[in-house]
């Protein structure tokens, strides 16, 4: 029994030793979101959507699929719901627009392109809308965060999927970079929170 004790104290310990990966997660969200999201508002042109893939598979994917994980390890099933998620959102992102993959092409050639990332994009627009109703227990950031991109996803839906409707992919576009400051705003709170010499923290605001 008593080497039982020892073994639960010590996993115990080693749960408490596992650095916040939250502010990773939001970081490479953050910034991902906010280079697609210049290019989608117009800033520069539509052709440099090919410098996103690089970040969709390595910061916004990949290092937001490790961050999902290690929130596992934390018993944080939302944040690792949530980062987990988004990063694959972000390497199927750059699965689209890959040419090896050949989807984007298959999808042009039938001319639906257009009409599939439209689907894709409400599809995710639902998902992020039922993460939202759940962080509303948690705290004001996250619920801007997810608020904002609900907007954004279904901004950028109907952008696709409505005929002429490049309005909307440009209001996604300043959604979607409202929601990148946001999202960095609530990553550097969480870097300064897991300070012990941080000389000051950035409010978060109060659960609802």
């Amino acid at each position: 029994m008593a080497q039982i004790a020892a073994e639960g104290q010590q996993d115990i310990e080693e749960v408490a030793a596992i650095s916040n990966p939250a502010p990773l997660g939001l970081a490479g969200f953050a910034l991902t979101t906010f280079v697609l999201s210049t290019i989608n508002a117009g800033w520069f042109p539509v052709g440099a959507t090919n410098v996103v893939v690089g970040l969709a598979l390595f910061y916004g994917g990949l290092g937001q699929f490790m961050a999902g994980m290690w929130e596992f390890k934390t018993g944080n099933t939302f944040g690792a719901t949530a980062f987990t998620s988004f990063g694959a959102f972000w390497l199927s992102f750059a699965a689209i627009f890959l040419p090896f993959t050949g989807i984007a092409d298959a999808l042009t050639k039938a001319n639906v392109l257009n009409q599939a990332v439209g689907i894709y994009l409400l599809a995710w627009a639902i998902f992020t809308a039922l993460l939202f109703i759940g962080s509303l227990r948690i705290n004001l950031a996250l619920i801007l965060v997810l608020g904002f991109l609900t907007l954004t996803f279904l901004a950028l839906a109907l952008g696709k999927l409505l005929s002429g409707a490049d309005m909307f992919t440009t209001i996604g576009g300043y959604l979607g970079i409202i929601t990148a400051l946001v999202a960095w705003y609530t990553a550097l709170a969480g870097l300064l929170s897991s300070s012990p010499r941080a000389i000051f923290v950035l409010p978060i605001g109060p659960r609802a």
